[in-house]
């Protein structure tokens, strides 16, 4: 099983938050997920982004790929990705 630290779209209708998810990448964008780890809000000013840089560090010694916006958000907040 690939897993993969990715984002996964909640919100309302023109007003997406996002959560940084552990999901196996072959389940849909907003389907079932394994652990949320964090979420992720581009609309504030500046962007919200909070990850649980414990479980994060953990997902990702275990051998997660995080995708590209995830790796992203990840040297953002300092956590190794």
């Amino acid at each position: 099983m690939a897993v993969r630290l990715r984002l996964t779209r909640v919100g309302a209708k023109k007003n997406p938050i996002w959560r940084v998810v552990v999901a196996d990448q072959r389940s849909p964008r907003d389907g079932r997920v394994i652990e949320t780890i964090g979420h992720y809000n581009a609309q504030t000013n500046p962007s919200t982004i909070s990850i649980d840089e414990e479980r994060a560090k953990s997902w990702l010694a275990r051998g997660a790929q995080p995708s590209a916006t995830v790796r992203k958000l990840l040297r953002i907040q300092g956590i190794a990705g």
